[in-house]
């Protein structure tokens, strides 16, 4: 079970990230028309709750681990694409990008080799807490009977087994799977917290 919301929430985060992260650092390079039109489509999809979308997307697709996987990434890409755009835009006005392009190098090279290392530390804060996120959402669609399907083991789909058939008898049958996904949102929330403190230089203590 463990394995199986691991697998997931890291591939998703990982994906979601990824991909925000990089139509964030472009919209910031680019600017213009392309900025304004990217950020509507995100603004669109943030107007969504995360399950709402998770769900939109999985019920088009079907269940599976990778349409699970990629149900996940889905609502998690403005989000992180925001906060990208965000801390590139400074970095489109510093001397080496500038340096960069009078040197005649491309438009993706300047993206993906000069700019997007430079917010590595945003992106890792955001891939932490996204993993918490990933993990409580993967368990909804499996326990909503749209996430990983039998016999692969879930947390999702223990408490939908013994939410219907054991919540009397053996009550704890729901409780362990229940305290196993708080547990593992709780550590990776601490965790990505922390990471944050050791990662920003505005929060470390002189």
């Amino acid at each position: 079970c463990a394995r199986t919301a691991l697998w997931i929430g890291f591939s998703s985060s990982l994906a979601g990230t990824s991909i925000g992260a990089i139509i964030g650092v472009s919209c910031a390079y680019f600017g213009g028309r392309v900025d304004l039109f990217t950020q509507r489509l995100m603004d669109i999809l943030l107007s969504f709750p995360l399950i709402v979308l998770a769900l939109v997307v999985v019920a088009v697709m079907g269940s599976g681990i990778w349409n699970v996987i990629f149900a996940i990434a889905v609502p998690m890409i403005p989000r992180a694409a925001l906060v990208m755009r965000s801390s590139a835009l400074a970095l489109r006005q510093m001397l080496f990008v500038e340096a960069a392009l009078t040197l005649g190098a491309g438009h993706w090279r300047i993206i993906f080799r000069h700019m997007l290392p430079n917010v590595m530390a945003p992106c890792l804060i955001l891939l932490t807490a996204f993993l918490g996120q990933a993990i409580l959402l993967e368990a909804s669609l499996s326990f909503l009977g749209l996430g990983v399907a039998e016999p692969t083991a879930a947390w999702g789909l223990m408490l939908r087994g013994a939410a219907v058939e054991f919540a009397e008898r053996a009550p704890w049958m729901a409780f362990f799977p229940g305290l196993a996904i708080s547990l593992a949102v709780f550590a990776f929330n601490i965790f990505g917290d922390s990471l944050r403190d050791a990662l920003d230089p505005k929060l470390r203590v002189p």
